[in-house]
């Protein structure tokens, strides 16, 4: 399977251009932290609420936690898909993606720094037009830093912790041509569908390919690591300016 890069694709974007993306902050009053983030149209709400309370495994361990719950709207897809609550359970997808959500925001913060207490984050899908596991992400992590800004504010915390800039984005191959953050159209038809989590300082945190036809290459996955490396770049400035006092994108390698 071969794979370029260059075509103008139905939006107008150049196959290694990213949606449009708007990171609005504060957008829940009661909340230690929140964001909502506009990639395209799709529209993630995110929320950081602080807990003092810790679950038993973590007593005595010296270090706190950050922990994500994910859904989606009923209506945030172009058919009404019921509630998970009234089914009683969580379904598999869900699952996977909150625990996603939790291991990537765990990688880029000190726990210890986090003292006694839980950070959990909430996403919440407003409107679905793919990415948005890799949104939800991005803005929960706009979100905890705020409510860590919180935390210092309201004396829970001496010093903020270390929190390394972390942001998502999903790359793959549709008709044969790599592209960077597809909408559900491109989603639904490619070759090659891939999730990237990065630190700003070009570390990955999760890499989640699959390969829907054919199998694909050393040299493809490398062609696609380099658009989403890219598309982190983007999304990480985006971070910045959504955060008044916020660290500086980092350099990415």
């Amino acid at each position: 399977m071969g794979m370029t890069v260059g075509l103008v694709r139905g939006d107008g974007r150049g196959a290694a251009d990213l949606r449009p993306v708007t990171i609005t902050t504060g957008v829940q009053e009661f909340a230690e932290g929140s964001a909502l983030i506009d990639v395209g149209r799709t529209r993630v709400l995110c929320a950081a609420s602080v807990d003092t309370v810790l679950p038993r495994w973590l007593h005595g361990q010296g270090r706190g936690w950050v922990t994500a719950e994910y859904a989606m709207l009923p209506r945030a897809t172009s058919d009404r898909t019921p509630r998970e609550s009234a089914k009683g359970r969580v379904g598999g997808r869900t699952h996977e993606i909150q625990r996603l959500i939790g291991r990537s925001l765990r990688a880029a913060i000190d726990l210890k720094g986090v003292g006694a207490h839980v950070v959990h984050v909430d996403c919440d899908v407003l409107q679905a037009d793919g990415g948005t596991r890799t949104a939800a992400i991005t803005g929960a992590w706009v979100a905890l830093s705020l409510a860590l800004d919180t935390m210092v504010a309201r004396g829970l915390l001496k010093a903020r912790p270390r929190l390394d800039p972390l942001a998502a984005v999903s790359v793959g191959v549709v008709d044969g041509v790599g592209m960077l953050d597809l909408c559900y159209e491109e989603d639904a038809r490619a070759d090659v569908d891939m999730n990237v989590v990065m630190t700003g300082d070009g570390r990955f945190v999760e890499v989640q390919g699959t390969a829907e036809a054919a199998p694909f290459s050393r040299a493809e996955l490398d062609a696609l690591l380099a658009l989403a490396a890219a598309g982190v770049e983007g999304l990480l400035a985006a971070q910045a300016l959504a955060l008044p006092d916020g660290p500086a994108p980092g350099a990415l390698g």
